[in-house]
């Protein structure tokens, strides 16, 4: 019985995406188009505001820095051999250099500066380019306050010092602002896409939490789940993770946060008067969405959703803007956190705030903005005094408890939706959600 709905769940009709998805061949060439912009436009840029002159990334196959996976070509999907990058900023002649030490261009802009005939010692050559420029600070990827800056390995460390000329090693230092602005930072084509990418991420929640997929009292949280998984490979996109489709109901007590994300049942019957929440997130082109909304399933009496409901997501809505509101330009996460709790409570509400960089990677570079085990504030090392920086994007992540009496339980509303930093300030990349989907959808055209 089970099989025979799974199949059924998945032969059923297509909601129509708002959005078209390109081939691959199309994906590679703008992925690549929009790192060619990146190289030759951002990154100067930021290597002036980080002080550095020469950046070296240097990563063996299989064991990419995170960083130099956000910097290869669409044919490129793993770095080949030792890949080392080297980029030389010269500020008075407003140049960038690209260089690939390697045995073959990396992508149009990144060229190789290497014939192994010539010198067969790929670390040599290195250091050869290294010497001609002269640079002041030599940036490598080594952090201890952003993992993602975190990438240089320690053989691949050791090597480099030690084939290093003395007179060089002074002006090694940590690239991790470089590497985080890099990461972090969004060109407006960049956005077009996001706008995108959110749109087929709702769509594909929309659908998901909709009669066309859930039957109540027959369809299960874990087929759900599963659906939202194939519908994404059969679009021809990935996810970054599994989805999850959890449920509040009044028969049942709050649980601890995590078990939306860890410890649930599965294969939870779906019922009538179920308050469903889903956590689902894709890839494309290469940036990431995260996206985290709710449905109630209709009684066969009702027609909206109960008004105990609807307010509740209000308050959700109302600690959204508290946060969003203090996302000001140059302020750290704590001081953002804390401001947006205090104001959060002091209007009576019980919230909780854990947003975290999105883009490059879902749980990217940049300001972190609490952790939901830590609402006093992330420590230094999680990156607590990096500060809230335009053209960036973050993943507004966040809940607020409601106590509910017709139930006689608390319940929590857990929201997130992907909202943009630039510098006019805030906006949501392609809206929130103001409203419960229902399920099913009522039929405007039908009478009581």
């Amino acid at each position: 019985m089970r099989k025979t709905i799974k199949l059924a769940l998945l032969l059923l009709p297509l909601i129509a995406l708002s959005q078209q998805i390109l081939p691959e061949e199309e994906r590679a060439r703008v992925v690549d188009e929009i790192l060619e912009e990146r190289f030759n436009t951002l990154l100067p840029k930021l290597m002036d505001d980080a002080g550095l002159d020469m950046w070296v990334v240097i990563s063996r196959e299989y064991n990419e820095d995170p960083v130099l996976r956000t910097m290869l070509p669409a044919t490129w999907l793993n770095a080949r051999r030792r890949t080392i990058l080297l980029f030389y900023r010269n500020q008075e002649k407003n140049t960038i250099e690209k260089l690939a030490v390697a045995r073959y261009n990396v992508g149009k802009s990144i060229k190789s500066a290497w014939d192994k005939e010539k010198e067969p010692d790929q670390w040599k050559r290195l250091m050869q380019l290294i010497t001609e420029r002269n640079p002041n600070k030599i940036g490598l990827n080594f952090s201890k306050d952003h993992n993602i800056a975190d990438g240089l390995d320690k053989t691949d460390y050791d090597e480099f010092m030690a084939n290093l000329p003395k007179k060089y090693h002074s002006k090694v230092v940590s690239a991790e602002q470089l590497a985080v602005r890099w990461i972090e930072t969004r060109t407006p084509r960049e956005m077009t896409i996001f706008n995108q990418l959110v749109d087929i991420t709702h769509d594909i929640i929309a659908e998901a939490f909709s009669e066309k997929v859930i039957t109540p009292g027959v369809t299960t949280t874990t087929e759900v789940e599963w659906w939202m998984r194939q519908k994404v490979t059969d679009l021809g996109l990935e996810t970054w993770f599994h989805p999850t489709v959890d449920v509040q109901r009044t028969s049942e007590e709050l649980v601890s946060h995590l078990y939306s994300f860890s410890g649930r049942p599965d294969d939870e019957v779906i019922q009538r008067g179920d308050l469903l929440h889903c956590d689902f997130g894709i890839t494309y082109l290469r940036l990431n969405t995260d996206c985290q909304e709710l449905a109630y399933v209709l009684k066969p009496e009702e027609t909206e959703a109960p008004s105990f409901l609807v307010n509740a997501l209000y308050d959700g809505n109302r600690v959204q803007d508290f946060l969003t509101q203090n996302m000001i330009l140059g302020r750290v996460g704590n001081e953002i956190l804390a401001k947006a709790l205090q104001e959060a409570k002091d209007a009576g509400l019980q919230p909780a705030i854990y947003t975290h960089p999105l883009g490059s990677y879902g749980h990217s570079a940049g300001t972190t903005i609490g952790m939901w085990d830590a609402q006093g504030g992330v420590m230094k090392d999680d990156g607590e005094n990096y500060p809230l920086n335009p053209n960036t994007v973050y993943a507004i992540e966040l809940n607020t408890t409601v106590n509910i009496p017709e139930w006689k339980r608390d319940i929590r509303i857990m929201l997130e939706e992907a909202g943009f930093v630039g510098e006019d300030g805030f906006r949501y990349v392609n809206g929130r959600q103001t409203e419960l989907m229902l399920i099913p959808r009522p039929k405007a055209h039908l009478g009581n």
